[in-house]
This record gives structure tokens, C-alpha cells and sequence, in this order.
């Protein structure tokens, strides 16, 4: 894929945040190694990195709209309808498998929790009966307190889920709802230059 990427974003009329992407044929924007139909077909990895780094950079809530210039290809309705929803549904795709990702981690959260609670709940009741059988009272505390603080360490991975770990995912998802609802636009080479390219 060629992009250049001294005119590769801007700004439209209606506010729109717009990438404009350079290519020589429509089929480079798409994974060559994905078996499935042109219009079921994964963005080219590269494509894809960099139209998702470019629209973290817009602010949210900013439409975003995608513009395809066609090196050596006229652009009609039909290839232009077929980008468009091809890039739409890989990106939505993508949204509902973050999302899926997102409730998988919270699953896990919730499991950790449990054990978590469940080992902090035995941890103090093995220190309290260890505790009880020294003599030292300062020993005892001792005791007491290191296995208190082994329970409170067990729940340091739900937390970390809880307080952290989701909400760059929950982001990731509504950045990609937005690129699964940008305006696609497929600019063609004119037919004079698409028949000498031919040629």
C-alpha cells in the first residue's frame, strides 16, 4: 500500500476528519492471504494499523470519512459500494470481538474475585489458628499479619481488572464503532488514464 502522508489527513466542508489513502488498485488495501469473498475480506494489515492509528489521534464524537485514490483503476459505483462495505463490516467486526474480549475480562474478573476472596477469608483463619499456638504475642501478630497480607495479594488481579485493565478495551470497541460507521469515498483515475495504464 502506498499512502503519502504529507496530504494523508484533513478536514472536510462538514467537519469530518478525512484520510486519504493512495493506492495503485483497490485490491491492495485488503489481505491477499484471506481465502474468503473480496467483500468478506480482512483490511491488508497495514491498511487497517494505519487507518485505526490515525483516527486515535481524532478526538471522539469528530466524524471520520476515509478517501480511496485509485492509482491505476477507474472508481465506480460497484468498487466503490463494495470498499465501502467491506471496510465497514471488518471494523464492526472487529467492535463486537473487543467486545467480546471485554466481557471475557470481566468474566475472568469476577472468577479471580471469588478465588481471591475465598483465599483472603483462609488466610486469615490459618493465621489466626497459627497465631493462637505462639506463645510470643509479638510472634503471633507477626503471623497474623503475613498471612493476612499473602490473602490481600491474591486480589490483586481482579483489581488490577476492575480498575484498569477494561477500559482501554471498552475505548478500542467505540473506536472502532466509529470506524465502522465513517463515510467511504473511492476517487478512480480518468478513463484516459485508466485505458493507457491498460495498455
Amino acid at each position: 500500500m502506498s499512502v503519502n502522508p504529507a496530504t494523508s489527513a484533513s478536514a472536510d466542508a462538514s467537519g469530518r476528519a478525512v484520510l486519504e489513502l493512495r493506492v495503485a488498485e483497490m485490491k491492495q488495501l485488503f489481505n491477499a492471504m484471506d481465502p474468503a469473498p473480496f467483500r468478506d475480506r480482512d483490511l491488508d494489515p497495514n491498511a487497517q494499523a494505519y487507518i485505526v492509528e490515525w483516527a486515535r489521534e481524532i478526538r471522539a464524537g469528530r466524524p471520520l470519512a476515509l478517501v480511496v485514490h485509485l492509482g491505476r483503476e477507474r472508481a465506480t459505483p460497484e468498487n466503490a459500494a463494495l470498499l465501502s462495505d467491506a471496510v465497514h463490516a471488518y471494523f464492526r467486526h472487529r467492535a463486537v470481538a473487543t467486545r467480546r474480549q471485554l466481557r471475557k475480562l470481566f468474566r475472568d474478573g469476577r472468577i479471580s474475585l471469588l478465588i481471591g476472596l475465598v483465599f483472603l477469608a483462609l488466610a486469615i483463619m490459618a493465621g489466626e489458628l497459627v497465631a493462637s499456638r505462639v506463645e510470643n504475642d509479638y510472634h503471633g501478630w507477626i503471623i497474623r499479619e503475613t498471612f493476612a497480607l499473602g490473602g490481600w495479594v491474591a486480589l490483586w488481579r481482579p483489581l488490577e481488572i476492575f480498575l484498569y485493565d477494561w477500559w482501554p478495551i471498552l475505548a478500542e470497541a467505540k473506536l472502532l464503532d466509529r470506524l465502522g460507521e465513517m463515510t467511504v469515498q473511492v476517487h478512480g483515475t480518468p478513463v484516459a488514464a485508466a485505458e493507457a495504464f491498460a495498455a
